[in-house]
C-alpha cells in the first residue's frame, strides 16, 4: 500500500495562533507516519506544518504555484514545481487523501470547496467557513465529509477516523 499522504492547507500568511497550530500539526502529522502535503510556500500556513513535520523527522512534499523550485519552503523533502497557479490546488487536493485546513482566504476556501467536490474528507482546525458552503460544495448525491476541530491534536484523531472510513491503516 502507497503511504498515506495527508493535505494541509492554509493561507500564505497567517496569525500567531494559526502558525502554532500548523507547526503543531505538522509535527503530529509525521509523528503518525503519514507524509505531510502542502502548496509549498515559505510563509504562512505552508511553512509552519513543514517545519512542523521535518523538526519530526516526517516526509514532506510540496506542489508549488510557479515552476521555481528556488521560491520553495524550507524543510521541504520532495518540490514539484508546476508553473500552474491556482491550478495546483487540484493537484493538492487529488494527492491527499485527506485534508486538513487551517485558517486562510479564498484559496484555502477553494481548496476545500474542491476536497469536498472530489470526495476527500475535510478537517477544519479552528476554522469554520459554515456549514452551508461546506454543505454546497460536496458532488450531488455525495456525502459531504468535513468536520471542525479547535486543536491540532483534535484534527490528527479525526484525520485518522476518516483514514479509517476509506480503509487506509491510521
Amino acid at each position: 500500500m502507497s503511504r498515506t499522504v495527508i493535505g494541509v492547507m492554509g493561507g500564505s500568511s497567517a496569525d500567531e495562533r494559526t502558525v502554532a497550530q500548523a507547526r503543531e500539526l505538522g509535527g503530529l502529522i509525521a509523528r503518525r507516519g503519514w507524509v505531510l502535503l502542502s502548496g509549498g510556500r515559505p510563509t504562512g500556513v505552508m511553512q509552519a506544518s513543514i517545519t512542523g513535520a521535518h523538526e519530526a523527522g516526517g516526509l514532506t512534499v510540496g506542489v508549488l504555484f510557479d515552476d521555481d523550485r528556488d521560491a520553495a519552503a524550507a524543510g521541504l523533502d520532495i518540490v514539484i514545481p508546476t508553473g500552474l497557479g491556482a491550478g495546483r490546488n487540484v493537484v493538492n487536493i487529488l494527492g491527499s487523501h485527506v485534508v486538513v485546513a487551517c485558517r486562510g482566504n479564498g484559496g484555502t476556501l477553494s481548496e476545500i470547496a474542491m476536497a469536498l467536490r472530489f470526495g476527500r474528507p475535510v478537517v477544519l482546525l479552528d476554522f469554520d467557513p459554515g456549514a452551508a458552503f461546506l454543505d454546497a460544495c460536496a458532488s450531488p448525491g455525495q456525502p459531504s465529509r468535513w468536520r471542525v476541530v479547535p486543536d491540532a491534536e483534535a484534527a490528527v484523531e479525526q484525520v485518522a477516523a476518516y483514514l479509517a472510513e476509506i480503509g487506509r491503516r491510521p
